[in-house]
């Protein structure tokens, strides 16, 4: 027997190009992880390590805050 989905642990997804998926850095195409309350969360690259990603590629937005569309953001305000 197979256990009913919760729906309410959904992964927060973003819309681009008229398509869902992961919430994805626009600079470079990497995944982006949620920091923060519900409504309010940040988007931030996992594991960032002095200027790098977790596949260890430097990139410019690597410590920097994105928002949901996946543009860093040089200022997030968090509620």
């Amino acid at each position: 027997m197979l256990q009913p989905t919760n729906t309410d642990q959904r992964p927060i997804v973003a819309v681009r190009d008229g398509r869902d998926g992961p919430v994805t850095c626009a600079a470079c195409g990497c995944r982006l992880q949620a920091v923060g309350p519900a409504g309010a969360q940040a988007w931030f690259h996992f594991a960032p390590i002095g200027g790098r990603d977790a596949r260890g590629c430097r990139v410019q937005c690597a410590d920097l805050a994105h928002d949901l569309a996946g543009r860093a953001a040089s200022v997030v305000v968090l509620a």
